[in-house]
């Protein structure tokens, strides 16, 4: 009877996202953007579903959706399991969307009685996590918690420029606070903040594994658009001792980073880094000629605040270096960074038991990509995360996430709030 009660939600959840795909179809994937009409009909379908099953349905300050069961209702803490449901432009289906369907899977099994919460939960339903629209990544929880900077508030939207304040307010939401940096919501009777992603890389299709509990989330110092600027020659004319190629500067540099990594790692350090723009300009340089300048960006990642500070040091370092030996000279640019974001010890540990429970075995690793649950660990809430297993990546139509294993991730989300205390 339990096994078919299970496949009854497994259903309901392949229903939910099968319907909201429609809904939100571009030519390729989805498209729901940020503050959109379209993000407005997603959640309307979700209060619609949700209130069928019996829940309470209520909106927040920024109009996220926030659901309960109608003896949680108002409750003066909870536990919040939340996510996003805008998408990133003719994206996957499952990116943010699977987070919200999760946390409401939880709330339904409660309601038709086959789990037991032991504390209060609400389900958060959020705007505009991506960064596709505004140029600006977590504006929802941003606003939640009062962190939105100055100008992300007034950042064009990609397509019709206007601000993202002007689109707040065609959705009828105050901006007042929101420009004071007051949060839209009493962080304090948020006891925890749980979110279900899909993995964003290969580890968990790689290991064979359903879902992990995340241990934190990486953060990042980034250059957009590093010059590394040396002297044109003619290709066959100009010796090695005489050259200053700003491409085998870049090139070494890469090297010698890709060392450092390597080594971190060996010593049990947390680190990722990428460049993922590379180039000479060819309408200046050609295949006889020995560029003058290259262009690059440089994105370091780590859960360790320390191993950044170090690599950042390391990478001015190097560059110096390099420039001396080559006759180059570097030109780093703006950088822009995000803090890493720990998760909360006591909710890793009890997600892992819950895990343990679910699969026989817990499995933890570290989040490359940025969540929604960052912005709330670092506005000082206990955040925890669960992983679930997708092929092809995330932030585009190929994503592939099986309901067998996202109903995992449920599992464990439900096992944890079963022995919460």
């Amino acid at each position: 009877m339990k096994h078919h009660r299970t496949e009854d939600l497994a259903a309901l959840a392949s229903e939910m996202f099968e319907d909201i795909r429609a809904l939100s179809a571009d030519a390729a994937g989805v498209s729901r953007p940020a503050f959109s009409a379209r993000e407005t009909e997603t959640l309307s379908y979700l209060a619609e579903r949700a209130r069928t099953e019996g829940l309470c349905v209520t909106e927040d300050l920024g109009r996220n959706l926030l659901f309960s069961l109608p003896e949680h209702e108002d409750s003066d803490r909870f536990t919040m399991i939340g996510s996003h449901v805008d998408s990133v432009p003719m994206g996957g289906n499952y990116d943010g969307l699977a987070g919200v369907i999760a946390g409401l899977v939880v709330l339904i099994a409660a309601r038709r009685g086959l789990r037991a919460l032991s504390r209060p939960v609400k389900v958060l339903a959020m705007r505009g996590e991506e960064s596709a629209w505004f140029g600006a990544c977590y504006i929802g929880s941003k606003l939640l918690t009062g962190t939105l900077p100055e100008g992300e508030f007034h950042a064009a939207h990609k397509g019709d420029r206007r601000s993202l304040g002007a689109h707040l307010e065609a959705l009828g939401i105050d901006t007042a606070p929101i420009q004071a940096q007051e949060p839209l919501c009493d962080l304090s009777r948020i006891e925890a903040y749980l979110e279900l992603h899909i993995e964003q890389g290969p580890l968990l299709v790689e290991r064979n594994i359903p879902a992990a509990v995340v241990t934190g989330i990486r953060g990042n110092f980034r250059y957009r658009d590093i010059h590394c600027i040396g002297q044109a020659g003619h290709s066959g004319a100009v010796p090695r001792a005489y050259r200053h190629d700003p491409v085998l500067a870049f090139a070494e540099l890469m090297h010698r980073l890709d060392s450092t990594w390597q080594h971190l790692l060996n010593t049990g350090q947390d680190l990722v880094l990428t460049s993922g723009v590379v180039g000479t300009d060819p309408t200046r340089h050609a295949i006889a000629r020995i560029p003058d300048e290259i262009t690059f960006s440089l994105d370091i990642r780590s859960q360790d605040a320390g191993t950044l500070d170090q690599m950042r040091r390391y990478l001015k370092d190097e560059m110096a270096d390099i420039a001396r030996s080559r006759g180059v000279r570097f030109e780093l640019g703006p950088e822009v960074a995000v803090a890493p974001a720990l998760m909360d010890p006591a909710l890793v540990s009890g997600l892992e038991r819950a895990m343990a429970s679910v699969t026989g075995e817990a499995f933890s690793m570290a989040s490359g990509g940025g969540h929604d649950a960052a912005v709330f660990a670092q506005a000082g809430v206990p955040s925890g995360m669960v992983f679930v297993r997708n092929r092809n990546g995330s932030h585009n139509p190929d994503e592939a996430m099986e309901i067998a294993d996202f109903m995992v991730g449920v599992d464990i989300l439900a096992s944890y709030m079963e022995a919460a205390s």
